[in-house]
């Protein structure tokens, strides 16, 4: 995600944000800080956003609490990340209470030198999070293909 969409939510709003859609722009924060992490194959900054027992599922992947993902991403971000950047667009927030939030987005990884990525690499993915005392942290996340269809955008 991108200031370009909290640009859009403000003008979807008029600029009349009430205290929930403050708190949607808290939880939307999470996803362009990992973006710029993403974007600078920086580790650390990327897992600051998990939680200590945060699980990732990902098609052939689990990883299981901040170590392993720690460990899966600075993998990635050495080898066949390195030089990506990651892309979310939030297609729905919710709250269930105060301080739990699930997300959808639909993402997608763009590779160094691609000008148009190919439509059937965008993701589908599910998120929970929860607000502590340091602000808001990915408890959990779940991707599947989106696939080229047209009806997931």
């Amino acid at each position: 995600m991108s200031s370009d969409l909290n640009e859009n939510i403000d003008a979807v709003a008029g600029g009349n944000r009430s205290p929930i859609q403050g708190e949607e722009r808290a939880v939307l924060a999470v996803f362009d800080a990992t973006s710029i992490a993403w974007a600078n194959g920086d580790v650390d900054a990327f897992v600051r956003w998990y939680a200590e027992d945060a699980t990732v599922i990902l098609p052939g992947t689990y990883l299981q609490g901040k170590a392993a993902i720690r460990a899966g991403m600075a993998e990635a971000f050495a080898l066949p990340l390195r030089g990506s950047k990651r892309i979310h667009a939030a297609q729905n927030v919710r709250f269930l209470g105060e301080d739990t939030a699930i997300v959808v987005t639909r993402s997608m990884t763009v590779f160094p030198g691609e000008a148009e990525p190919p439509a059937d690499r965008w993701e589908l993915a599910t998120w929970a999070l929860s607000r502590g005392e340091g602000g808001w942290l990915i408890e959990a996340y779940h991707s599947c293909s989106a696939g080229a269809d047209p009806r997931n955008t």
